[in-house]
């Protein structure tokens, strides 16, 4: 794991330069201060919100500065709006380079709790996993296609970061839903690493600590008075370095934000290490068995079918007759103890 310094967060700054970059969730919080460092550097930024007024307030902000941006309304569970929002992007600026599924929201209704109507069980409604989960796989399984259109340098950044958290690892009591939305978001991560890189696609997660953003419910900031929050800058530095770090080894990474402290890179194969080494080993050794028995399965087969049965059967029967040689005293002595 290496330590990230903020002064570093920026390095590859110069690969965003009139590059594409949606966001939704654009308008507050995260997704406005990564929407601002992107236009920072030249970058062409697409806020997406429910919040349309302040959609409207983050653009003026980018191009009274200077920089170029647009905004759509978007509700992220609503397949259209995200299809729309992906269709201004090409339609306005010809390409789409940079993704950020930062729509959220957390803990919407008590999963503990059961409601009753007319004696019955009713149904309960989990908006946090639909807008947490739902929404983001919307948004990647679309980036996955827009990405690549007008493509012309090969080299240059395609990117997609998702947002996970400390709930990715650490599970949150009465924070059931957001918790699964947030463990699901780190592995989606590693199941699209691959496939994308094949692609030219980079694919990253930024889990940041508790952030003093309008996320966290106002009960949870009182919990938590006198503990230090992750600076919500802090947060879209790690965004940006996430999407436009050319390295190959920090492509399927993690990016950490634990406390108020700097940002920590977890390279994927320190993902092995503890309870996920454990599983790894054990479907390692499980593969190498398997791999091992179809080996050895191909090759009988293939002598059986060249030399035919009675070849085969031979061979058998003197291996046989070999082992029992080289094991007479065993065979005996178990022989006589049997026979006593």
């Amino acid at each position: 794991m290496s330590v990230i310094q903020d002064e570093a967060l920026f390095q590859y700054a110069d690969r965003v330069k009139d590059k594409v970059v949606i966001i939704t969730g654009g308008a507050n919080g995260i997704g406005r201060e990564a929407a601002l460092r992107f236009a920072q550097y030249g970058a062409k930024v697409v806020i997406a919100d429910l919040d349309i007024d302040g959609g409207k307030r983050v653009v003026k902000e980018i191009t009274s500065s200077g920089g170029s941006a647009i905004s759509i309304k978007c509700n992220v569970i609503i397949w259209e709006d995200q299809v729309a929002m992906f269709e201004l992007a090409i339609s306005t600026f010809g390409a789409v380079d940079i993704v950020v599924p930062n729509a959220g929201v957390s803990e919407t209704s008590p999963f503990g709790t059961v409601k009753f109507k007319d004696g019955k069980p009713v149904k309960p409604r989990f908006l946090t996993l639909d807008v947490n989960i739902t929404g983001v796989l919307y948004t990647v399984h679309l980036a996955q296609h827009y990405l690549l259109i007008n493509r012309v340098d090969l080299t240059a950044v395609k990117s997609i970061v998702l947002i996970g958290s400390m709930a990715s690892w650490q599970a949150i009591p009465k924070g059931e839903l957001y918790s699964a939305s947030k463990h699901a978001i780190l592995g989606l991560m590693r199941s699209l690493h691959i496939p994308l890189e094949m692609v030219g696609i980079r694919i990253a997660v930024v889990h940041p600590w508790f952030a003093d953003t309008s996320i966290v419910p106002a009960p949870v900031k009182l919990f938590l008075a006198g503990i230090p929050l992750t600076p919500v800058s802090r947060v879209a530095g790690a965004i940006f370095r996430a999407a436009s770090d050319p390295q190959v080894a920090s492509n399927g990474s993690v990016w950490l934000l634990a406390d108020n402290g700097p940002v920590f890179l977890l390279p994927r194969e320190e993902l092995k290490e503890g309870v996920y080494k454990l599983i790894d080993d054990r479907v390692n050794s499980l593969l190498v068995g398997v791999r091992g028995i179809q080996y050895y399965g191909r090759v009988l087969g293939d002598v059986f079918r060249i030399v035919g049965r009675p070849v085969v059967t031979v061979g058998v029967t003197a291996t046989l007759a070999n082992l029992a040689w080289n094991h007479r005293s065993e065979i005996l002595g178990y022989l006589k103890t049997v026979t006593a």
